[in-house]
């Protein structure tokens, strides 16, 4: 018994472990979804080893402890990382008053609710498309000894595996331990003994197999990032206030040049002196993603991209991450991406690409809030 809460110990412990070192720009929030969404059907088929109380633990596959079985389950998942299941598991089983597996055979069935802790989704960030899920879980509740007509309270701790095949449909491996009342197989074998010890109990050694179905919306929606629609509305009008002031200037300039103005000598040669002036345009992207947080953004692109191209300039895009979050060497490549990301944009609108220099300057923490940082500069060089 000691060996197996060992195990399972160790194993929770390596995929925290693994889970923590993945990057915290990685997660995100999502919202609750109603009652009636994320609901899930289970179907195993589940082989048990079975030990009576007062037994010590000894060789859990041999055929006069072991026998076959099948569970149902329905259950619910509140957060991304949390729900319940109600689940039946029963059929044949063994009462082990001997070491043949006749005189032991027996029917029971037995009902658990069990709290589910999706560990994947807790500790790397949830997705929705992540091929294996590690779900420890803990229940109690009741079972019957059919063949002895006899109850028994239980509790049960196990590890449920999921792996995704498609939308709606994944793959089940359920591994758990049971222990219930001494006399929840119709037996009372080392009566007079501690009660609280496990060893006393009714116990039950579980490897289930099966598909998990999941009923109509079976995913959770992102929270929007409230800061970058900040930084999105901040950077617009930005942009606006230095639209405006670029075209005062350019009136200043006009008037000054009108005031100052001569009328040229005959013969002499006239210069027409052309000037570009456009103020550096922000895209801004949501936090550990490279993906441009809003279309708008590329209208303020176009607008210089229409500007380098009629007067042959070059530009420049500089790719910026928030030092808050994730490690140096993860930054540099996230504003590398982002750089690259408003590149392709650029070129979409018909920029040359040899006249778009790409650079990325990686965790920065320049423009507070904190969102601010997480953006791709284009400017014309």
């Amino acid at each position: 018994m000691k060996k197996l809460l060992m195990v399972l110990a160790l194993a929770s412990v390596s995929v925290a472990g693994m889970a923590q070192s993945e990057t915290p720009e990685m997660k995100y929030s999502v919202a609750t979804n109603s009652f009636w969404s994320n609901w899930f059907i289970q179907a195993n088929a589940v082989g048990t080893s079975f030990f009576n109380n007062g037994e010590k633990w000894s060789n859990p596959i041999k055929d006069y402890r072991t026998n076959l079985g099948a569970s149902v389950a329905i259950g619910k998942w509140f957060t991304p990382g949390l729900g319940l299941r109600t689940k039946v598991t029963g059929i044949w089983g063994r009462s082990v008053i001997s070491t043949d597996k006749e005189t032991n055979a027996s029917k029971y069935w037995q009902v658990n609710e069990e709290v589910l802790f999706n560990l994947s989704n807790i500790f790397c960030g949830y997705s929705d498309t992540r091929v294996w899920n590690f779900i420890p879980y803990i229940g109690g509740g009741v079972g019957r000894n059919m063949s002895y007509n006899s109850y028994g309270m239980g509790l049960n701790v196990g590890i449920l595996n999921t792996w995704r095949l498609g939308k709606h449909v994944a793959l089940n491996l359920d591994l758990s331990m049971g222990g219930h009342e001494a006399d929840f197989d119709g037996t009372s074998m080392g009566g007079g003994q501690s009660r609280w010890k496990l060893e006393n109990k009714d116990r039950t050694l579980n490897a289930e197999v099966g598909l998990t179905f999941n009923l109509g919306k079976s995913t959770f929606n992102k929270v929007p990032d409230v800061d970058a629609i900040k930084a999105l509305s901040e950077s617009q009008i930005a942009a606006l206030n230095a639209q405006l002031a670029d075209a005062n200037a350019e009136n200043t300039r006009l008037n000054n040049l009108i005031k100052s103005h001569k009328c040229p000598e005959t013969g002499a040669k006239t210069v027409t002196v052309k000037e570009v002036a456009a103020a550096p345009v922000s895209v801004f992207f949501n936090m550990g993603s490279a993906n441009i947080a809003s279309k708008k953004d590329i209208v303020n692109v176009q607008a210089l991209a229409e500007v380098a191209k009629a007067n042959g300039k070059t530009l420049v895009v500089t790719g910026y991450a928030d030092s808050k979050t994730g490690s140096a060497g993860l930054n540099q490549k996230l504003s590398e991406k982002r750089a690259n990301a408003v590149k392709k944009e650029l070129v979409k609108l018909g920029v040359d690409e040899s006249k778009i220099e790409v650079k990325a300057v990686g965790g920065v923490n320049d423009i507070a809030p904190i969102a601010y940082n997480r953006r791709a500069v284009v400017e014309v060089k």
